[in-house]
């Protein structure tokens, strides 16, 4: 009896330990899952328009029926209220790496493939200097050389070359202040 019982509590203790170390094991681990690369806007704030189009708001109160009315004009595919900023310093972060590796991992964190090509152009005839992603966010234009290397379309345009059209906002070139020297 008295071996029965020691024998289980040196098996119980030993059950807990091992599992304890599992714990810390898998606590210890680095996160498989890498970060998104865009965000939610903030689309309940008062007084922001996010893309804002026909709602089905303007066209439930017309006289006749409408195609929209009849097959729902909620319109699901339109998606307000993202911004890829993080994807597009991501893709600055990786000029001069291979443009394949550099698509995949965009892709895998991404929840569509478009975005990407708002600012690389695979072909060299589509590059630009600079991309307008937002009212007043500019960004460096890139393109895939013949090499399948990503690089930066024009690389001697800064932030300071650029002067804003209004003095309403504040622009930025690849997060940086027109005009700044940083």
């Amino acid at each position: 009896m008295i071996f029965g019982v020691m024998a289980l509590s040196v098996v119980l203790v030993f059950f807990c330990e091992s599992v304890i170390n599992i714990f810390k094991n898998q606590q210890m681990k680095p996160n498989k899952f890498k970060r998104r690369l865009y965000r939610k806007v903030n689309t309940t704030a008062k007084r922001v328009c996010h893309d804002i189009g026909k709602d089905y708001k303007d066209s439930k109160n017309k006289k006749r029926a409408t195609r929209e009315q009849i097959t729902g004009a909620m319109r699901r595919n339109k998606m307000r209220g993202l911004d890829y900023t993080p994807l597009f310093r991501f893709l600055l972060s990786k000029v001069g790496s291979n443009w394949e590796e550099v698509h995949s991992e965009a892709v895998s964190r991404l929840d569509k493939e478009a975005p990407i090509f708002w600012l690389v152009a695979l072909d060299g005839s589509q590059k630009k200097a600079y991309v307008r992603t937002d009212e007043s966010t500019y960004f460096s234009g890139l393109f895939v050389d013949q090499n399948r290397i990503l690089q930066r379309s024009n690389p001697d345009l800064k932030a300071k070359d650029l002067t804003p059209f209004c003095t309403c906002c504040t622009h930025t070139f690849n997060g940086i202040l027109f005009g700044s020297e940083k």
